[in-house]
């Protein structure tokens, strides 16, 4: 007697239970120390491509329901393939997740996301004020004291955290999902 196979389709609430488990696991597991630049800019490209799934952008944003996220870097790219890869099979709801690398930052770039790789401030300045007011989800890799954009990757513990500015997403009408503000190590509330 044969048994009928049995086909696990994971559902969009199971699959956000996963990535809060991933991000929990990133947090709190002790073991988790992160040395070197290849696995740090892993865990980064993992979080890149998941924030869409806690950020609310505008209904105009997006010409069809099914339209990709568009995830841009500017200026230094530390990822090479891995941010390629980690994007490869991630969907934000009915959307796949684009790679675009800019050489220049403006408000046509088509962004949704954006990470901005460079230590220069004035670069991080002129790239953030170029979208200011627009829908995107600007990301930065700098001194926390410097951070401009929405969210800004730290290491703490060595481990890879995020802080964000509510207010500079509410700047850009973007709504950030309170999951995503509770994974944030400091989140400057808006005003």
């Amino acid at each position: 007697m044969r048994l009928p196979a049995v086909i696990f389709r994971p559902t969009h609430a199971i699959y956000r239970v996963g990535w809060v488990a991933f991000i929990m696991c990133l947090i709190l597991l002790p073991g988790t120390v992160l040395r070197a630049d290849p696995l740090e800019y892993s865990v980064k490209a993992a979080y890149l491509t998941k924030f869409g799934i806690y950020v609310e952008w505008p209904g105009a944003t997006f010409s069809s329901p099914d339209s990709p996220i568009n995830l841009c870097i500017a200026g230094d790219d530390p990822f090479g393939t891995t941010l390629d890869k980690a994007a490869a099979n991630q969907r934000v709801g009915a959307r796949t997740v684009a790679i675009r690398r800019l050489k220049a930052v403006t408000r046509e770039s088509g962004c949704h996301i954006l990470y901005i790789g460079s230590a220069d401030p004035a670069y991080i300045q002129k790239a953030v004020e170029a979208i200011r007011g627009s829908p995107v989800l600007t990301v930065t890799d700098v001194d926390p004291a410097m951070a401009m954009g929405v969210i800004n990757f730290v290491i703490q513990d060595n481990r890879v955290r995020f802080n964000v500015d509510e207010a500079a997403a509410v700047q850009n009408d973007l709504a950030l999902s309170a999951k995503l503000l509770g994974l944030a190590l400091n989140v400057k509330a808006r005003h």
